[in-house]
């Protein structure tokens, strides 16, 4: 694919490994010429309707340029292809979906279209997140169900790390390996050298090995760089979980990033996957939810999941802050006055019953800060993710209260960088304590390449409560839907359950 840059190879397709001495041919390419243009087509077609804005353009014709040569099509249909993925078609995708359905191949096991795209789409060692997406549409098209596509990513993923093993063990491939680490040696230490002041005694090997990395793409280049690992397996492995293989966890705060003093992503699962969950927290209490990983016991979004722990203490003394609000109000009088007052839709502070008022001190300055503190973790996400330290992988977001605040300005700061597509697959933020005009969310289309789900209650007292002394006017997502016209944007209404 020609959207990101590397020197690896293509990977023979997972379900069917080549014999050794007869090379097999990608699935796609065994389809007759009529059903591989009708493949390229839907591509075009679909990626011009999930992506239309102006921005996403050299993406779409990139996209499809590359699987035009991976299918081995003429170069004709090129401006033809460029056409349907510019929103220029003049059929829908379900007329191509229809052809493609008809192949003798495609007929039984239409799982093997899927297969093919993924494997296109991982050749180079970066899976964009738009590229899962547009994977995703066509599980839906062929009636895949979800399941399978994450089977074959993790089929995928352990066929890379077979190959790697098996060519790691080569005596050939290590014979060759000692020979360039000899070669190279004497010019990497010269790199180093004049790069570090003469200083390379006594750096400690976690500093040493991105000082290696960056003397050898001074010396070789990029992509003599990248060349260095022969197999395209340990190539495209390098690129995708990133050059420590360490995935977030590998992550810490070297020193104090601005007001932030605390920022860890922990494990939530043990597995390793082709796209990453990042859950955030969004206050913490004591008993079940002290610990940042308690909420998220059930989510099961991916094989790899972590959750952001980011400036515990102050989290702590917002919960035990609600904690005292609650415990506050454990009058029914009080209760069914103040649900009242909430659900008639006033949100003057006189309305609010005066034994509410009489403890609002108690929540206003842990809320305060960590509504500052929120927004400085959230922007400081974004860089993180911005420089790839979880590697070249689609990373799904998912917050509450606060943990939704952090991503709402994650995806804020995110969108003023140029290289910030492609990065981020769905955002899911619960119960946010954000601004829900349309207009401030409408940066995110170029950020996020599927969807944005706001998750919103009408009835949450506590979330209208800290929001009192504000402008009447004010919109906030977590009590209403954002009515952002485009199809990334879900609203879900938990009114049901959170009320």
């Amino acid at each position: 694919m020609a959207t990101c840059n590397s020197s690896s190879e293509g990977l023979p397709p997972v379900a069917e490994p080549a014999v050794e001495g007869e090379p097999h041919l990608p699935v796609g390419r065994e389809l007759a010429e009529a059903n591989r243009f009708a493949y390229a087509a839907l591509c075009g077609i679909s990626l011009s309707q999930l992506f239309p804005e102006p921005e996403q353009s050299s993406f779409c014709t990139e996209f499809v340029a590359g699987l035009v040569k991976w299918l081995e099509l003429p170069g004709a249909v090129l401006p033809t292809m460029t056409a349907f993925a510019n929103g220029l078609a003049g059929e829908g995708a379900d007329v191509f979906a229809a052809i493609l359905l008809k192949d003798p191949i495609l007929k039984d096991d239409p799982l093997v279209i899927i297969q093919d795209l993924l494997s296109f789409s991982l050749q180079d060692g970066c899976y964009d997140a738009r590229a899962r997406v547009l994977i995703c549409h066509m599980t839906s098209l062929f009636r895949v169900p979800v399941r399978e596509l994450d089977l074959l990513e993790e089929t995928f993923l352990e066929s890379l790390k077979e190959t790697k093993e098996e060519e790691s063990e080569m005596a050939e491939a290590s014979r060759k390996k000692k020979e360039n680490r000899r070669k190279w040696k004497r010019y990497l230490l010269i790199g180093l050298a004049t790069v570090g002041g003469g200083t390379v005694i006594g750096v400690t090997g976690g500093l040493a090995a991105p000082l290696v990395a960056a003397g050898a793409a001074t010396i070789i280049g990029s992509a003599g760089a990248a060349a260095l690992g022969s197999v395209a397996g340990i190539a495209v492995l390098t690129s995708l979980f990133g050059a420590a293989g360490a995935g977030l966890t590998g992550y810490k705060m070297k020193k104090r990033v601005g007001a932030i003093e605390e920022f860890t992503f922990l494990p939530l699962t043990e597995g390793r996957q082709l796209h990453i969950t990042i859950a955030i927290t969004g206050w913490l209490a004591s008993g079940k939810y002290r610990t940042f990983s308690a909420p998220w016991a059930a989510l099961a979004r991916s094989r790899e999941q972590y959750c952001l722990a980011w400036e515990a203490k102050y989290l702590m003394e917002l919960g035990n802050a609600l904690e005292t609000i609650l415990s506050g109000l454990a009058n029914m009088v009080a209760q069914e006055a103040l649900k009242y007052t909430v659900l008639s839709g006033i949100v003057a502070a006189l309305t609010w019953p005066a034994s509410l008022l009489t403890v609002a001190n108690v929540i206003d300055n842990p809320w305060g800060v960590c509504l500052h503190r929120s927004a400085e973790v959230g922007k400081h996400l974004a860089h993180i993710l911005l420089s790839r330290q979880q590697g070249r992988r689609p990373v799904t977001l998912i917050g509450f209260s606060l943990g939704a605040r952090v991503i709402y300005f994650c995806l804020q700061e995110m969108a003023q960088e140029k290289d910030c597509q492609g990065i981020i697959e769905d955002v899911v933020l619960l119960g946010a304590p954000v601004e829900g005009e349309a207009k401030h969310w409408e940066p995110f289309r170029k950020v996020v390449s599927g969807r944005i789900i706001n998750g919103y209650c009408r009835g949450d007292w506590l979330l209208s409560f800290v929001y009192r002394t504000s402008s009447v006017q004010l919109r906030v997502a977590g009590l209403q839907p954002v009515l952002l016209q485009d199809r990334r944007v879900e609203n879900v209404d938990l009114s049901s359950v959170g009320s």
